[in-house]
């Protein structure tokens, strides 16, 4: 504990003089340099400082242990997603906040305030704690140091910067000779690695992550890395390994009551059975999901459509009309225009296909493509108009998708 400070900080706030605090214990110039921390005083010098200022000593030293065990409890369920453990622990600390700059733990509660902004998903004033920390970054430790770039990554990818996040990332593994053990690290990387289309990448760090949240039961962690495989080992098309992921997560979400995460699970598994040619489970997978989501914002918007596509391939076009018609809605409202877009070119399509393909060509694929759409989305629009031009004898435009696929 820095008890100069501490003295400084209790004798302002009960406006007390230096020379009042001092008489009979200590000359003023002593005082004056113990409360500048520039003159280390012994511990009586201290102690009489204190009992004078109604503090007590013992207290303080226990509060500099509970400020290091609280903040390490706090790292933890952090790591654990425990949300009501977090919020109990933040709320502790705040209760003695006054007294943490006092103590030799004031950058790390600082750092893992940062953290816990992130973690609530409040953007704006993460912001305003990250420069404020930025001012202090030549004090920190070389662990202090770490935490804060790494948690900068994870400041990143919330706001979809994932390019800039892999960097921090890079550097950070380098940096520790390839031997982190930190599972969050590893998570957020195959987060990041799965974002940038490098499902391959994705898929090792993700095991690695898995692994460690497995030895450490970290059981919300293994639903949310298991979904993070499911995703990538889809999108490599390696099929039964995600259908083992999903299937896992099923079986954990529902014993865990993780309803939060049981309508994006059925979303997944859904995509997965479509990517299978299983259009029927697809289609039962995705009404679940959308009985589960109360909120018609983008996730219920890509669930929606994709009830719609299912309904189409099945040749059931009244169903898969309106579907289609309530994405076109939702669209608007929403903002979202994606999926608006698509749900035309298939309304389109259903009375006339030569006049989809035109409204795929021109409207369609300029927004995928400037939008920077996965890879795979764009292939499978560029497969199909290079299949249209071919049909249509017109080869030089059947090549030129041809060659985007390529």
């Amino acid at each position: 504990m820095e008890f100069g400070p501490l003295i400084k900080f209790y004798r302002t706030q009960k406006g007390i003089t230096q020379k009042e605090l001092a008489a009979g214990i200590c000359s003023i110039p002593h005082l004056s340099k113990i409360e500048n921390n520039s003159k280390d005083a012994n511990g009586e010098t201290i102690s009489l400082l204190l009992e004078r200022l109604e503090v007590s000593f013992d207290e303080m030293e226990e509060k500099e242990e509970l400020i290091c065990s609280l903040l390490k409890d706090f790292g933890e369920k952090i790591n654990f997603y425990l949300r009501e453990d977090i919020e109990i622990i933040f709320n502790r600390l705040k209760e003695i906040e006054h007294v943490i700059p006092f103590s030799a733990h004031m950058y790390s509660y600082e750092l893992y305030k940062y953290r816990y902004l992130l973690f609530k998903g409040l953007l704006s004033e993460a912001d305003a704690q990250r420069d404020i920390l930025y001012k202090q970054k030549k004090n920190f430790s070389q662990h202090e140091m770490y935490l804060f770039r790494y948690y900068n990554a994870v400041s990143l990818i919330l706001k979809g910067h994932h390019k800039k996040a892999d960097e921090i990332f890079d550097e950070l593994f380098v940096e520790t000779n390839n031997e982190t053990t930190n599972g969050e690290l590893l998570y957020h990387w195959a987060l990041v690695k799965s974002a940038l289309d490098q499902s391959g990448h994705a898929i090792h760090f993700g095991r690695l992550a898995l692994q460690i949240f497995m030895n450490q039961h970290n059981f919300y962690r293994i639903l949310h890395t298991l979904m993070l495989l499911g995703i990538s080992y889809t999108n490599s098309k390696v099929y039964e390994e995600a259908h083992v992921c999903f299937n896992h997560l099923i079986r954990n979400a529902e014993l865990l009551k993780e309803e939060r995460m049981l309508p994006q699970i059925y979303h997944n598994m859904g995509y997965l059975q479509d990517k299978m040619d299983n259009v029927k489970e697809a289609l039962t997978y995705y009404e679940k999901s959308l009985s589960l989501q109360p909120l018609k914002n983008q996730n219920y918007l890509v669930t929606l459509y994709g009830i719609g596509e299912i309904n189409y391939k099945l040749s059931d076009m009244e169903k898969a009309k309106e579907y289609f018609l309530q994405v076109k809605e939702l669209s608007k409202e929403t903002g979202i225009k994606k999926q608006g877009l698509l749900a035309d070119f298939y309304l389109i399509h259903i009375d006339s296909p030569e006049k989809a393909m035109k409204y795929l060509e021109v409207k369609v694929i300029p927004y995928l493509e400037g939008s920077k759409e996965h890879k795979e989305d764009m292939i499978r629009y560029y497969r199909l108009l290079s299949e249209h031009y071919n049909q249509q004898e017109k080869y030089l435009e059947a090549v030129n998708y041809l060659s985007k696929i390529i």
